[in-house]
């Protein structure tokens, strides 16, 4: 007889593939929750404390750290099977163990003496068991995998490529339920751990890096990075970074939207009633750079919108949804990368530098717009600032940002200094800059900015605030009859 030792936290589908196990042979251990399961389902299992000889201790704690359980999981047949016999052990050839919760848990804002009763102890010992004993011993933590084993078992075993796989796999696992322990033991009562450590799965190769001699992967399995196209070539690593920029600045509106990105950096936003026309203004802002670029969009993309899509190159184009029509038409273009919206995910950011990384956590926060000139916004020029500061946000250091109530008219952006950003949009912009509103990611330190600004027909300007020189910008603002805003936030972009 073969065994199955069976430990999980997670039911979710254990009953099933004990069944199969049962109809194939395989004698079970349990206990705990997972016995009562197995019981309640008219499976018949051995306890481990039967099989041990000794009963559970510490209210669980100590039930699977025993010889006759280690010593079946890491047995050699052909190596131990003596001593095995002599101390009356039995090979376990299957480990089916998921583990306590402690990341929900330690979500879940349990105190410490709590949390700490999360930390599974004799789950990982037997992964870990399993998994370096992999050539006799099959381990399995993912539920998600119970189809694949009942298959090896009705077939009549693993393959060693299969058995190497779910080992990686579980020691991948323990892996991160041990980092997400020493985090948060490390963290506690800080905003920062002192020791960081991360995993992402699903990792792919990607054809290459920034450039062709340079070698790149993708990791992850959610968000932007879990994504893969309906249609189209593989996404690159520029892809990945220009899909990122454009869905977090599109994610600034609730209105419909169009963003379109080119470099990291947007080149065209714009907001309207239909998708049409507001995919048409927002790539008529810059449509030269709009020409390889990336697309994100609020709303479904229907025939209309694929067809104006379809007339230029688009590198990836990011929707919520699409209609049976639209993704059809998309097909001419069939190296066009096609992607639906994901739900954003909510992380810190990770950037990597010389000998470490970088980590940054941005808070919800909320701007304080204050009117600093003599003159009062209009209604217009409101709606105006803000859109422009919205995108603003979302582009490279020094930002300058034009604006009209609909649509950005000029972009300033990665300039090492913010009267060239300002220059640079009032000489890309396409429509005339009269009646405009402008945004600053940062203060301005001289009225220079301004000036620009009013000279090409701007009429309000928002900006964070804060430089030691606020009250002369203010005294420019107000000979200029510019309409100032102070929000009191600032928003470098590197």
């Amino acid at each position: 007889m073969k065994w199955a030792l069976l430990s999980v936290w997670d039911k979710a589908g254990i009953v099933d593939l004990a069944k199969v196990l049962v109809e194939h042979d395989y004698g079970l251990l349990s206990s705990g929750g997972t016995g009562a399961a197995l019981a309640e389902a008219g499976i018949p299992f051995t306890d481990v404390s039967t099989y041990t000889g000794s009963p559970e201790m510490m209210h669980g704690r100590v039930k699977t750290l025993h010889p006759k359980i280690h010593g079946g999981i890491l047995g050699r047949r052909g190596i131990d099977d003596a001593v095995m016999q002599e101390h009356g052990i039995e090979p376990i050839d299957l480990v089916v163990v998921n583990l306590y919760p402690f990341e929900a848990m330690r979500d879940a804002g349990l105190g410490i003496d709590e949390i700490i009763e999360y930390i599974d102890i004799g789950g990982p010992a037997m992964v870990r068991a399993a998994a370096k004993n992999h050539k006799y011993v099959a381990v399995v933590m993912d539920p998600g995998d119970y189809g694949m084993v009942a298959d090896a078992v009705r077939r009549g075993g693993f393959s060693p490529e299969e058995r190497l796989n779910l080992a990686a796999k579980a020691f991948a696992r323990t892996a991160a339920y041990d980092a997400a322990i020493a985090n948060y033991l490390t963290g506690i009562d800080r905003p920062f751990p002192d020791v960081l450590t991360l995993q992402f799965r699903n990792g792919r190769t990607l054809r290459y890096g920034e450039n062709p001699h340079q070698a790149a992967a993708v990791y992850g399995d959610a968000g932007i990075a879990g994504e893969e196209p309906l249609q189209g070539k593989q996404m690159s690593y520029n892809n990945y970074l220009d899909v990122d920029a454009a869905v977090g600045l599109l994610r600034e509106f609730e209105e419909c939207a169009v963003v379109i990105v080119k470099h990291n950096n947007p080149c065209g936003v714009a907001t309207g009633e239909n998708l049409l026309d507001t995919y048409i203004a927002a790539r008529e802002v810059d449509p030269v750079s709009a020409y390889g670029s990336i697309v994100a969009m609020n709303r479904e993309v229907g025939a209309d919108v694929a067809r104006e899509l379809v007339g230029t190159f688009v590198e990836v184009v990011v929707a919520p949804s699409y209609t049976p029509e639209a993704l059809e038409i998309m097909k001419a273009k069939e190296n066009m990368r096609v992607l639906r919206l994901p739900e954003p995910v909510v992380q810190d950011a990770v950037r990597s530098i010389d000998g470490g990384v970088l980590v940054q956590r941005t808070e919800p926060f909320r701007e304080d717009w204050q009117v600093v000139s003599e003159r009062e916004p209009t209604a217009h020029e409101m709606r105006a600032m803000q859109l422009a500061m919205k995108v603003c946000r979302h582009t490279k250091s020094n930002a300058i940002i034009f604006a009209n109530e609909t649509e950005v008219i000029g972009i300033g952006a990665g300039q090492m200094n913010r009267v060239e950003s300002a220059e640079i949009a009032v000489r890309k912009a396409r429509k005339p800059l009269a009646g405009s509103a402008v945004a600053s990611d940062a203060f301005l330190p001289f009225p220079d900015t301004m000036e620009v600004a009013a000279a090409a027909g701007a009429t309000a300007l928002v900006q964070p605030g804060g430089s030691i020189r606020d009250q002369e910008v203010i005294e420019a603002a107000n000979r200029l009859n510019i309409a100032m805003i102070f929000t009191g936030v600032r928003h470098f972009r590197h």
